[in-house]
This record gives C-alpha cells, sequence and structure tokens, in this order.
C-alpha cells in the first residue's frame, strides 16, 4: 500500500493558513489531477473544511517513490502558502503533517470519529467526509482503494458515535440551555417560551428548544422589526418592549440576551406571576452584561442559569466525552487492522482475475467442443457430457497438478508449509456439500 495524507488543522497551522488553503480547494484539485493524468498516482482526494486541509493519495508505485511523491506533495502547497508565512523563518515544516500506509488510515478513522476535531465527537465532520468524498467519487479521482478507505471511514465514524458517548451531552451554550431545561421540565412538549433581544445565541437557544417540542413563542426586542424578523421566522408572536413585564405569567422559560448595560427582569416583576403558576419557570440569561437580577433565583420554582453556569455544564460534558475517547480508540485501532486485512486480499485480485480467465479459455473451448459432438456425431448426450466433466477435471487440474509435483521434488525447506497452503487454497479434505 502507498497511502499518503498531507495536512493541516486547527491544531497544527493558524487560521490564516488554513484560510487560504481552503480559498485554493479548487486550484490545488486541478493540480493534482494534472499529475493524476500524468500517471504520478492513481487516486486522490481532499477534505476541506474550516478547521483542516487534508490531501489523501493512494499510489501503486514503488515504495523507492515514496519520497518523491511526498516532496511533490510538499512543495505543491508550499506554492500556494507563499507569502503567506507569519514570520520570514517560518515555513511549511511548522504547520504540515503527513502520514502514511496505516498511519494514514488511523489518521483519516479518527478525523471520522471526531477525535482530531476542535470539539471531540462533534459530527459535522462526519457529513462534511461523506458528502466531498461523493463529489471526488463522481469525478472518478477516487476508485477502489479511496473508495473503500472513505466509505470504511464513514462507518467508523457511525461505530464509534454508536458504541460509545463521545458525541453525547451538549458542548455549546445553546445545546447546554436545552439541557438543563429538559432537567427541570423533564419533556419540552407544549412548554412556552420567551425570548428577550434577537442576538444569534438566543436564535441558536430557541430553535434547539423548538426541536425538542417547545410551542409557544413570544418575542420582545427593543427595536421591533428585528422582533418581528425573528418572530415571523419561527412562527412566534413579536411583543412590544414594554409589554413584555406584563405578558411572562404566559411563558415557562425565558431566553434573556439583549445588549442593555443593566438588568432588565427583577424579582420583583416576577414575584406576583410565581404565586400564580403551577409549574416551574426556567430563566436563560446569555447576557453580558447579565439581563436579569441574581435574586430572582430566590423564588420559589424559579430555575436561574447564566453563562458561566452554561460552561460549567459543558466543561462537564467535554470530560465526559474525554473519558470515551479510549473506547473509541480501541474501536479504531481494530478497525484499521480491518482494513490492512481488506487490502493484503487485494494484493491477489490480478492473480485471481488471471486464474479465472484461464479457466474461462478451458471451458468456452470445451463447450464449444461438445456442443458440436451434440449436433454432429453418433454419440449419446450422456456421453457427450461424461466427455466434457472429464476434459474440464484434466485440463483445470492439469497444470496445478504439475506444479504440486514440482514442489515435491523441492528440497526440504519451507515445503511442508507450501504443501498446507495448496490443502488450504483447494480445500482439500473439507466437505463441500
Amino acid at each position: 500500500m502507498q497511502l499518503l495524507v498531507s495536512g493541516i488543522n486547527h491544531k497544527t497551522a493558524p487560521i490564516s493558513i488554513r484560510d487560504q488553503l481552503s480559498q485554493k480547494t479548487d486550484e490545488i484539485k486541478d493540480k493534482l489531477n494534472f499529475k493524476l493524468n500524468k500517471n504520478c498516482f492513481k487516486e486522490f482526494f481532499i477534505l476541506s473544511t474550516c478547521n483542516r486541509f487534508e490531501i489523501y493519495i493512494y499510489s501503486e508505485k514503488e515504495a523507492a517513490a515514496r519520497k518523491s511523491l511526498k516532496e511533490d506533495i510538499f512543495n505543491l502547497i508550499e506554492k500556494f502558502l507563499k507569502g503567506h508565512f507569519k514570520y520570514e523563518n517560518n515555513d511549511l515544516n511548522d504547520y504540515l503533517y503527513q502520514y502514511h500506509d496505516l498511519k494514514a488510515v488511523e489518521h483519516l478513522y479518527r478525523v471520522a470519529a471526531g477525535l482530531d476535531s476542535l470539539v471531540k465527537g462533534e459530527d459535522q465532520i462526519l457529513a462534511q467526509i461523506k458528502n466531498q468524498f461523493k463529489e471526488y467519487k463522481k469525478e472518478d479521482l477516487t476508485a477502489s482503494y479511496l473508495n473503500q478507505l472513505c466509505l470504511e471511514a464513514i462507518k467508523v465514524g457511525k461505530l464509534v458515535r454508536t458504541k460509545t458517548k463521545i458525541n453525547e451531552r451538549a458542548v455549546s451554550v445553546s445545546y447546554a440551555a436545552v439541557e438543563l431545561a429538559r432537567d427541570i421540565f423533564g419533556s419540552l412538549d407544549g412548554e412556552k417560551v420567551m425570548i428577550l433581544g434577537a442576538g444569534k445565541t438566543a436564535e441558536l437557544t430557541l430553535k434547539n428548544l423548538l426541536n425538542y417540542g417547545v410551542e409557544g413563542i413570544l418575542v420582545a426586542n427593543r427595536t421591533y422589526v428585528n422582533g418581528q424578523k425573528l418572530a415571523a421566522e419561527y412562527g412566534g408572536e413579536v411583543i412590544r418592549w414594554e409589554e413584555f413585564k406584563q405578558r411572562v405569567g404566559e411563558v415557562d422559560i425565558i431566553i434573556a440576551s439583549t445588549a442593555a448595560p443593566h438588568t432588565v427582569l427583577h424579582k420583583e416583576d416576577l414575584q406576583e406571576v410565581i404565586m400564580k403558576k403551577h409549574g416551574p419557570m426556567f430563566l436563560i440569561d446569555i447576557a453580558m452584561p447579565r439581563d436579569i437580577d441574581q435574586e430572582v433565583e430566590n423564588l420559589p420554582g424559579v430555575h436561574l442559569y447564566n453563562i458561566d453556569d452554561l460552561k460549567k455544564v459543558i466543561d462537564k460534558n467535554l470530560n465526559l466525552r474525554e473519558n470515551e475517547v479510549d473506547k473509541a480508540e480501541s474501536i479504531i485501532e481494530e478497525e484499521k487492522y480491518n482494513f490492512q486485512k481488506w487490502l493484503r486480499e487485494r494484493r491477489c485480485v490480478p492473480l485471481i482475475k488471471e486464474m479465472r480467465e484461464d479457466a474461462r479459455t478451458i471451458k468456452e473451448k470445451e463447450v464449444k467442443r461438445a456442443l458440436h459432438l451434440l449436433h454432429n456425431s453418433e454419440l449419446e448426450a450422456e456421453e457427450i457430457i461424461e466427455q466434457l466433466g472429464h476434459r474440464l477435471l484434466n485440463k483445470l487440474l492439469h497444470q496445478p497438478t504439475v506444479g504440486l509435483k514440482e514442489l515435491a521434488v523441492e528440497n526440504e525447506k519451507n515445503k511442508k508449509d507450501k504443501l498446507e497452503a495448496v490443502k488450504t487454497i483447494f480445500a482439500v479434505g473439507v466437505d463441500n456439500e
């Protein structure tokens, strides 16, 4: 196997370097396609995301050509990064990693499993591999080896996420808020939510709450038109900023994310509401400075969480994911050797094709002879079929028999092992019925 991966990622290179390669993906692809047509290698595939840029190449050239191929790819990437290094004494060696063969297989498996991601276990990378591989396969830039590698990587990515908890629990502010809300309410079906402000994080939190069954939405924003846009996008009702305190009694969840320089919701604003309410109230304050007075949490049934509380949840969940890494790596270790086994099996494919072609030639000649006899001789059909079977048996086994006899008269070194291999190949002594 001559598999080479050359790449940079968020751990090895700054965003300026990653961004430059990302912008040049099509040009690099064209250059590689030119080399492919010149038979410099057999297949290639580029994986380009915001956090990584990697080139996977499969070559059937001798191992001696490996160094040359490695240098070619290095020089190609360096050419596209010329003038973009931060310091004069920087060069591509400061950023680039290159892995060969089984190490390259392991690397792609780790990428697909999310172990090499900025956030361990994230799911987006798996979709990115699928989509980009599909594009290269459609253009015939990948063939049997990289096709199998990418399909196996996707399988491994799914397997790791199924057999471990590497992608479970919230690792973003918006998901952490939903996780806490579910801890309080259990099911979120039918719960109602109010949004104060129209920031991006508040919108993401709202979107995730809706995915878990939240229904009624009230949106209050100092700029009414911005509130209208958010309400329209998610099927909610926009209300004037001055009205929101009179409407808090209608909701179970409040997400506060304004740009106000002071708190906008206070204990006295909720006291009467809480006395009439029969269930809990969940307040998420993701503003900085805070929107909700801390005293609010002293009211019975009120659960107030700010950005620091959410980050504690995220940190705890990241630690839980980290604890799953060893399990994921065990799966990858096993699967990379399964791929190596597939590769070793592929080595004999040309030989198998040649054997089958030789056998097909013998079969066609003998069948042609038998058909001729059936139409032109006085022999019974039964006798012709007997002859066909006998002649096929002799011709198909002639060369293996000659080879076995030659093996039998060899010196003793390795002869026993070779004879055992022949027995295994021809399943001698095995009941095939």
